[in-house]
């Protein structure tokens, strides 16, 4: 564990530690771990200093936490996800442990600017988008319920990528956030793993006359874990986030040195380090593929080897694994674990196919993120026979099982079968990994009431009816300490001044409070105020980054998400170009001044979504540069988007966009996120969407659109984009408008393809049928806005009753009603 430097840190539990023994120990590892003295360290060297202190405030409790929970044999939830958008660490932990204050004073005491020095922390490249942040915010929530709890993935080199952009072009850099390492991991390599690719599968017989399969000639890498600490809120019970870095198993081939090529000594070396190399390798084409499969077996493999070696550390009955482990699969990605738990148990520990399917089965849950039927995993049969042959000959037994079962249940349906198999026959034989998730899983859920019950309906209806009990679902939900106390210290401090309870950050419905406020007129107006200084601040934010001025006074209409047809930008975009045509065309309009507001990444391979984005940003330079609208419109597309971008965007947003086409967004957390804050929420009946509308009621909420039987109904009876096109002035108006060259004048058709994908490709996301409603209820926005004290009560009741999305809540319900784990307080 983390060595501990400095005693000075024994009175910082429950956040009793003065600013003295803070600072005195920021000065202690400036010196002696950094070796530093004051008038030479730069705000990196203090920020390393100030993490270590409040590292040394985290260490006793993570090493009490994990010899209690070894010591008693506990029950433990294991958190398999490719990713963990975790972001900065330093503030969150230090309002975890209880010292942000004693930090903050400490800091300003040695003559430093606290907001500067916590700006030295690099975000953690570890994940891109929702998936990625729900696993974090699970991993506070768990660590905070006293919840036995550890979480893997992997250690990428480098993130997704640092986005910058280019004449309104998206353009990808490396994420070099671990480039001078972070001072919140230890490397664990006495717990090192060793696992196999490729090879071959041959058959030998045991004295007893078993065929014993044997998987041979195969190359190895070693997994060497990297353990980040997970501080609860206002708990001793500190969990950790285990990460795998790769590296080779033979670090040096002397034989091909010798002979003078050097090249090819290293050449295992580098292979086996390319594996945690960078966060979603391209998988567009075959290479790409293949690492990303590696990637996902790789840290699965490492992962249950460790869970196993902890298991048999107390226990030696296999049947009583599922009694003391509980793994989630957080989407398909590490579904693959399944099969490598079979094959340990059936290949390694001899057990009975019998015993260990049973195992299996009441062991792994699965949690299911999508809808879009290109988002669920499938690998080619050939890609795994050669990467994964012993997996592939399981995946086909456990099919053939199934399949057995599925024959009892609709004895003759072939198309049952062909419907349910994991394997997806045709000219290339794929297999369907969401298929295996479910058939392995005692458990499968969505994460939102909408998403689950389409889960049923829609994507796996055979499934459902096969296992009537094992699909439910568990609605998202956000950490309040990062997504209010962290990043909204006026609002906290507003709580404060109005003695709402202090244990919110615990409690969520706590802030319900604030109903009995919302006719004060003084404090709607504070409320207000909080708001428009979050404001201010982002407004100083873009003009460094966008070089835009915006006024803090207009409506900060925003939309920040990862960049996918779905989620609609372009739907905002049709809609910007229409106000801006009205403007043009009557300059005394009455309109609220809008400042729109994007932060998105596409996909380096996603062509269409990097011409949207282009798209915005020309928009945007065009808009911002004509004074004939006297500044009543302005777009800001800050570039690379990220956890610490977000935790100022969202404290000053006035109107959030969570737009997507119904039925195709499986929850959404940005929603959450941005209600919590005080923004009011312009959407479709999608995802959380649906919930966020029952608990803010409708009269706090702007809903829109199609909703998910109308959509169906659409495609049912042929949907024509076309007509919607030309029936309606200002939808043809704008599209035409977009695509004429006016806003790309060295390239006048760059943005026919959403022109195309429009009209020509069918518009699967229904952007021209919800236009019309989109733009009206816009205009319902402003009016509302108008009103200010209208605006400041819907803003105060959406802070007030979204309790419910509290992470808490939904990590409760995963541990009473699918993982049974009891709390355990250190």
């Amino acid at each position: 564990m983390f060595s501990v430097t400095d005693s000075s840190h024994e009175d910082s539990h429950n956040g009793l530690a003065s600013y003295q023994s803070m600072k005195d120990s920021i000065l202690h590892h400036l010196r002696y771990t950094l070796v530093h003295l004051p008038q030479q360290a730069t705000p990196r060297d203090w920020w390393l200093a100030l993490s270590l202190a409040i590292r040394d405030r985290i260490t006793d409790d993570m090493v009490e936490t994990q010899v209690s929970h070894t010591r008693e044999n506990v029950r433990r939830v294991y958190y398999l996800s490719m990713e963990y958008l975790m972001g900065r660490m330093l503030i969150n932990n230090a309002h975890n442990v209880g010292v942000y204050h004693e930090a903050k004073q400490a800091i300003e005491e040695l003559g430093l600017d606290w907001e500067q020095i916590c700006d030295e922390e690099m975000d953690m490249g570890l994940g891109n988008g929702g998936l990625g942040r729900l696993a974090a915010c699970f991993l506070d929530s768990l660590a905070t319920l006293d919840l036995p709890a550890i979480g893997y993935g992997i250690y990428y080199e480098f993130g997704l990528f640092k986005q910058e952009f280019l004449q309104g072009k998206q353009v990808e850099h490396p994420d070099t956030w671990i480039k001078y390492g972070t001072p919140w991991d230890v490397m664990r390599p006495e717990y090192s793993q060793t696992i196999q690719f490729y090879g071959r599968v041959e058959v030998s017989y045991d004295s007893a006359g078993n065929c014993r399969p044997n998987w041979v000639d195969t190359r190895s890498v070693m997994g060497v874990p990297f353990d980040i600490p997970v501080a609860g809120y206002d708990t001793k019970t500190v969990n950790f986030l285990r990460l795998w870095s790769s590296h080779s198993t033979e670090d040096f081939d002397l034989e091909e040195f010798n002979k003078g090529d050097y090249v090819e000594a290293v050449h295992s070396k580098v292979l086996g380090e390319t594996i945690s190399k960078v966060l979603y390798p391209n998988d567009q084409n075959a290479n790409g593929k293949e690492l990303r499969l590696i990637q996902q077996y790789f840290f699965v493999a490492c992962s249950l080897a460790d869970i196993l070696r902890r298991f048999e550390v107390m226990n030696s009955d296999w049947s009583r694994l599922p009694e003391k482990a509980a793994i989630q699969l957080n989407d398909t990605h590490p579904a693959i674990a399944v099969v490598e738990l079979t094959r340990t148990l059936l290949d390694d520990k001899h057990l009975s196919w019998e015993t260990t399917w049973d195992i299996v089965t009441r062991t792994f849950a699965y949690t299911n993120h999508t809808l879009l039927p290109e988002a669920l995993e499938k690998w080619g049969v050939e890609l795994f026979e050669r990467v994964l042959p012993r997996h592939l000959q399981l995946i086909y037994e456990i099919n053939y099982r199934f399949l057995g079962d599925v024959e009892q249940h609709w004895p003759g349906r072939d198309d049952i079968k062909r419907a349910m198999s994991i394997i997806e026959e045709g000219n290339h034989k794929m297999i369907r990994m969401a298929h295996l998730a479910v058939i392995a899983s005692h458990k499968v859920n969505g994460v939102a009431e909408l998403h689950s019950q389409l889960l049923k309906s829609e994507l796996f209806p055979y499934f459902d009816q096969l296992y009537p009990h094992k699909f439910t679902n568990k609605t998202n939900g956000i950490t309040p300490r990062r997504w209010l106390l962290n990043c909204n210290e006026g609002l906290v401090q507003l709580f404060d001044q109005y003695g709402i309870e202090n244990d919110w950050p615990k409690n969520l419905d706590r802030l319900r409070q604030l109903e009995t406020l919302q006719d004060d007129e003084d404090f709607l107006t504070a409320f207000m105020d909080v708001k428009h200084q979050n404001k201010v601040h982002l407004a100083q934010i873009i003009k460094r980054e966008c070089h835009i001025d915006v006024d803090p006074h207009a409506l900060f209409d925003v939309q920040i998400k990862r960049l996918h047809e779905y989620k609609r930008q372009h739907l905002t975009l049709l809609n910007i170009l229409t106000l801006y045509h009205r403007l043009l065309n009557s300059p005394e309009l009455d309109m609220v001044p809008r400042v729109f507001i994007f932060g998105a990444k596409a996909a380096p391979g996603y062509a269409l979504a990097k011409t949207i984005i282009h798209a915005i940003n020309s928009v945007a330079d065009v808009i911002n540069n004509d004074t004939r609208i006297n500044g009543k419109l302005k777009v800001a597309f800050l570039p690379n988007y990220r956890v610490s971008l977000a935790s100022h965007i969202i404290p000053a947003a006035d109107l959030s966009e969570q737009i997507s086409t119904a039925g195709k967004e499986a929850s959404g957390t940005g929603n959450m996120k941005l209600a919590l804050n005080g923004a009011v929420t312009i959407g479709t009946l999608d995802g959380a969407n649906v919930e966020i509308l029952e608990e803010v009621g409708p009269e706090n909420i702007f809903i829109f659109g199609l909703n998910v039987d109308q959509v169906q109904e659409l495609d049912r009876h042929g949907y024509q984009p076309y007509q919607y096109y030309q029936q309606d002035e200002e939808l043809k108006g704008a599209l035409d408008w977009l695509c004429s060259g006016h806003f790309s004048p060295n390239d006048p058709h760059a943005f026919d393809d959403i022109r195309n994908s429009l009209l020509q490709g069918g518009d699967p996301y229904k952007v021209m049928a919800d236009y019309r409603a989109y733009v009206d209820c816009q205009q319902r926005v402003s009016e509302a806005y108008q009103d200010k004290m209208r605006w400041a009560k819907m803003a105060v009741m959406n802070t007030a009753r979204v309790g419910k999305f509290s992470s808490d809540r939904t990590i409760q319900e995963y541990a009473d009603e699918i993982w049974t784990l009891p709390p355990y307080s250190v």
